[in-house]
């Protein structure tokens, strides 16, 4: 590992500073400061950093890297244009902030890179050091940075290259722990935003990536596992940003395949340890499409691009697959969702179905104001031909070529993007629900309960997050639902029996109850049966009148799908808004699972 000292938090750039402060949450669906105003991520991608090499050749030959932009796993052209220069840019196209992907390779690589001529400054330094200097700058003049895991080697993305999962080509627990180097890396820079997870999951050779299997191609666990990691170990600030899964099977007609993106996270989403920290993430080009691999040749199937579907096709996957996230509100899955990465090539793009997807694509993001961050935002150009995807391009003499200089087609729909309206200033505090998930492990999701000892040995646990209470219960599975923002309990009981039981509201089952004036906050199961309550006592006094509600042959939840889906194909019970759950009942007969029965809703 890298040894270099931490970044320290970089004196401001007055002439260009931003006006925002750090660090970044959310509420609702969006992102917002310090302060509590909306901060739109209007982002651009600056690769270079995780790799640009094809996998073979000469790794010192431009010719085997994409596109032949040969960066040495450096931010993509430090070697044609001063850094400064470079940030100039950015703040001319109307960019806030930046995604700065990273690779595995490149924090460990103790090697100095080689003589960057624009940039005499950065010579000597490895290259996380150049990474380093680049966070500083961008940050100094009032870009916000989200740090972005992009690929584990430094190979370009995105193939069958050793770089499909987290865990692939390393172990889960070195890309956790060069997670939490990263973040604390940056703690004391509150302009370095987010930590980006890992970049377009998807299927090696053999094996497909999952969502909620519990195994180590489980994408929704890693993710989960490794965002509360970083919270707690290494920056409590920083956004936590996960993309869905991009790909899964075999991209051949009559074999299922697919982007499942962000579909699962409707019944499976995430409970950070940390609330309003999740910012959800999703990727389109319309060369692929929803069971398009993006291929042509071998890989390609029959199937429809992106570009290929009408205006209100287009409209209904987008949303489908990754903006009902952020426009369907008060549910567990309600997050901003940040596509942070799309784009087209520009200059000498004839290819009309591309162009007008470009298009149809920009109207859809600023119809749903969405986050975004376009790739790639630098690039390489010799009298104008090089890759037309980048926004700016630099020779090899520092000239430069813009999608603003009026060559380049997509200049109207890029300032319309970035120039669009949306909503600003204060967001409101919005209702959080949180799902909890027992069901491979524990689920604590309560940095107060994980400090303390085991409440109940053996079983499986799930807590709520701290200032949330539990909500809803499914009858088999240990799935929960959580909600509120109460004041932090004066202490926690563990209630196993009937002893606190002041009135017969399931008879003849067995009742589970908090003593008066405490809520439930957390469960626990031994296989599907019904182990122990965690009951937190409340800084304010609750009413003392209840209501049983029974899910042991049907939903019962108040109308309107408040919280959402938190347990599909099984039986659900849920209080209402101005209550709290008091009791969990089972019964203890024959054929019984002990699986829990009812609930017990107090007022208040």
């Amino acid at each position: 590992m890298a040894t270099a000292p931490a970044t320290a938090a970089p004196a401001p750039d007055q002439a260009a500073v931003a006006d925002w402060t750090g660090p970044l949450s959310t509420r609702g669906r969006y992102i917002v400061d310090a302060n509590g105003n909306r901060f739109k991520l209007k982002a651009g991608n600056w690769h270079g950093a995780s790799g640009t090499w094809n996998g073979s050749g000469d790794v010192d030959d431009p010719a085997n890297h994409h596109a032949g932009e040969l960066a040495h796993q450096t931010p993509l052209g430090l070697d044609r244009a001063p850094l400064e220069r470079i940030i100039d840019g950015f703040a001319e196209l109307g960019l806030n902030s930046v995604r700065l992907p990273f690779s595995n390779a490149m924090v460990h690589d103790p090697r100095p890179v080689p003589d960057l001529p624009a940039n005499p400054d950065l010579r000597g330094l490895t290259p996380l050091q150049v990474y380093d200097r680049v966070v500083e700058r961008l940050t100094a003049r009032g870009f916000a940075v989200v740090l972005n895991n992009h690929t584990t080697t430094s190979r370009w993305c995105c193939g069958v290259d050793g770089n499909e999962r987290w865990n692939t080509a390393q172990t889960e627990r070195q890309w956790q722990d060069d997670w939490v180097f990263m973040a604390r890396r940056y703690a004391a820079n509150k302009r370095v935003v987010g930590a980006d997870l890992y970049n377009e999951v998807r299927r090696n050779v053999t094996d497909d990536p999952n969502w909620g299997w519990g195994d180590d191609h489980d994408w929704q666990r890693a993710s989960q596992q490794a965002g509360d990691r970083i919270l707690t170990e290494a920056n409590p600030d920083l956004l936590v940003v996960v993309e869905g899964i991009n790909w899964t099977g075999l991209p051949v007609d009559g074999f299922p395949h697919g982007r499942p993106t962000l579909e699962p996270v409707r019944t499976l989403s995430h409970t950070l340890v940390t609330s309003g920290k999740l910012v959800y993430s999703a990727h389109f080009y319309g060369y692929t499409g929803p069971n398009h691999s993006g291929a042509t040749g071998i890989g390609e199937t029959s199937d429809p691009r992106y570009q290929d579907l009408t205006p209100q096709q287009l409209r209904d996957v987008v949303h489908r697959q990754a903006l009902y996230v952020s426009a369907e509100t008060g549910k567990h899955f309600t997050a901003p969702v940040w596509i942070s990465e799309f784009g087209v090539g520009g200059r000498g793009n004839g290819d009309a179905r591309a162009r007008d997807w470009f298009e149809r694509f920009v109207d859809i993001l600023v119809e749903a104001d969405a986050d975004f961050a376009y790739w790639p935002v630098v690039g390489h150009h010799a009298n104008g031909v090089g890759d037309g995807w980048s926004l700016l391009a630099w020779d090899a003499a520092g000239n430069r070529i813009g999608v603003d200089d009026g060559a380049d087609w997509r200049g109207p729909a890029w300032r319309r993007l970035v120039g669009a309206a949306g909503r600003t200033g204060q967001v409101p505090q919005a209702e959080r629900w949180s799902m909890l998930n027992l069901d491979h492990a524990d689920f604590q999701a309560s940095r107060a309960v994980r400090a303390m000892p085991d409440w109940n040995p053996g079983a499986r646990k799930g807590v709520c997050p701290d200032g949330q209470r539990l909500a809803g219960l499914a009858d088999v599975g240990g799935r929960g639902l959580c909600t509120g923002s109460a004041a932090a309990p004066q202490g926690y009981v563990t209630v196993r029996d009937e002893s606190y039981v002041d009135t017969d509201w399931a008879t003849g089952y067995t009742k589970v109850q908090c003593p008066r004036d405490h809520y439930v906050v957390g469960y626990s199961v031994n296989g599907a049966a019904f182990s122990a309550a965690l009951c937190a006592r409340s800084a304010v006094p609750l009413g003392s009148g209840g209501r049983t509600v029974w899910f042991d042959r049907g939903d019962n939840r108040p109308a309107g799908d408040p919280g959402g889906e938190f347990a599909p194909n099984r039986y659900k019970g849920q209080c209402a808004a101005n209550e709290h759950v008091a009791g969990i009942a089972y019964t203890g007969r024959i054929f019984s699972d002990r699986s829990p029965d009812a609930l017990y809703c107090r007022a208040g």
